[in-house]
């Protein structure tokens, strides 16, 4: 869902030695008159979110003596190979954070339980229909089952150097009123100048922000018909890819060097002033907010909008597993976890969006400090990534379109043949999963 810290992951217990040694769903059953022991899987890596975590737990378990819950630690960057093991050796917890894009594997495959039936009904009203639409995946039998909570999303917004927005004298978008994307590319080439550029694209891992961004004019990369999905790479895919490339190579306003860099890794340069405008997802606020030198002005703006202003949604998600000897009360430890007011906690550690209409009005999301108000009011646009429902959707991502796009952001291949090797090479990818 978003670059990871490598360093946190080093700082961790493997899952499964974790588990291990607490027992999973399959070994959480509990003595008579003793109390029930739940495991939650957890992959929260940040300071502030792991306290948010921990203090959940530690309340819950003071309030609920006879559900006691185990808090396991997590990698995201090993999560789904350790899961498969633990699903298959029958000890994977019983409560598992995840991202969507990894629910309909592990749904399809029978591992996750569904959990239609026993949402309780504040929780389920509370979450938006189009956040439930990133957990409702079909359990390869033609049912349609939700089979995760979700409750931190992501958006895109552009992280801009105040003082250089300031002095440039173009319109500063707001939520209501965004830049087009031709308003954003007239006010980065307005910031070039002196050396300096208007925006940077660090495209190292290109796929989600450009696949996100593209249905601002309706682009989707798949389509599906008679029960077969092909990859599309039509006019409304070629439009994002189009301007980010115009930015780079014609208008020459967005720094070549933050090309092939990860998301975080051109803020030194930004603090610098070498460039003005950095379109980042909501979370790398928290890392400008702790690390920009002292004195440096900085404010969050909405992503610009195409034909609308959508972006496709990624989730991260609370399952219960199917073998969970206790699913009704890992499902009153998710609905207390996730409530409006817990969601609020969970966002602010995290720096990323809450689903809970009552959480995203908590005052906390609301100001103006950090941006968080426009991160907060860019929820309203997201919808379900088109690409989530796609089954083969990893490999086509790490195979296919990531070198793909690297290449043609990298300028060594028109936009024709960029459409024409995601198409051709991705159908042959898709075929394997659709046989």
């Amino acid at each position: 869902m978003r670059i990871r810290s490598a360093l946190a992951a080093a700082a961790i217990l493997t899952l499964a030695a974790a588990c291990g040694s607490g027992g999973g769903g399959g070994e959480s059953s509990s003595a008579p008159n003793e109390p029930v022991k739940i495991n939650f899987l957890s992959l929260a890596w940040q300071k502030e979110s792991l306290a948010a975590n921990k203090q959940l737990v530690d309340e819950w378990n003071k309030a609920n003596p006879k559900i006691q819950v185990t808090y396991v630690q997590g990698s995201w960057d090993n999560v789904n190979d350790q899961l498969v093991t633990q699903f298959a050796g029958g000890t994977a917890p019983d409560v598992i954070h995840n991202d969507s894009p990894a629910l309909a594997g592990f749904s399809s495959d029978g591992y996750l339980l569904d959990l239609k039936d026993k949402l309780p009904a504040e929780l389920k009203n509370d979450i938006p229909q189009a956040a439930w639409d990133t957990v409702t995946f079909d359990d390869g039998k033609g049912n349609q089952g939700v089979y995760g909570v979700p409750f931190l999303q992501e958006s895109q917004v552009i992280i801009a150097n105040k003082k250089l927005l300031d002095a440039s004298g173009v319109r500063v978008p707001t939520p209501d009123n965004p830049w087009t994307w031709d308003e954003f590319s007239a006010a980065a080439k307005k910031m070039t100048k002196g050396g300096n550029f208007g925006v940077a694209w660090p495209m190292k891992s290109p796929v989600n922000k450009t696949l996100n961004l593209a249905l601002n004019f309706g682009g989707t990369f798949f389509q599906t018909a008679d029960g077969k999905t092909t990859v599309k790479v039509g006019p409304e895919e070629r439009e994002v890819l189009q301007r980010i490339h115009d930015q780079l190579y014609k208008d020459k306003s967005a720094d070549p060097a933050a090309l092939g860099q990860g998301t975080a890794d051109p803020l030194p340069a930004f603090y610098k002033g070498k460039f003005a405008l950095l379109p980042a997802g909501v979370y790398l606020r928290q890392q400008v907010a702790e690390q920009a030198p002292e004195g440096f002005e900085w404010v969050t703006l909405p992503a610009p909008k195409g034909t609308s202003a959508q972006q496709g949604a990624v989730s991260q998600t609370l399952s219960i597993a199917q073998e969970s000897k206790h699913p009704d009360e890992a499902m009153k430890f998710i609905a207390f976890f996730l409530n409006g007011q817990n969601q609020a906690k969970l966002a602010k550690g995290d720096w990323l969006l809450p689903t809970s209409q009552t959480a995203a009005a908590d005052p906390a999301m609301t100001t103006k400090e950090n941006g968080w108000d426009v991160a907060t009011a860019s929820a309203k646009n997201l919808v379900v990534a088109p690409f989530l429902k796609v089954n083969g959707f990893d490999e086509w991502k790490s195979k296919v379109a990531t070198p793909v796009l690297q290449e043609y952001f990298g300028n060594k291949i028109t936009i024709d043949q960029a459409a024409q090797k995601l198409v051709e090479d991705g159908n042959k990818v898709l075929e394997r999963y659709q046989r």
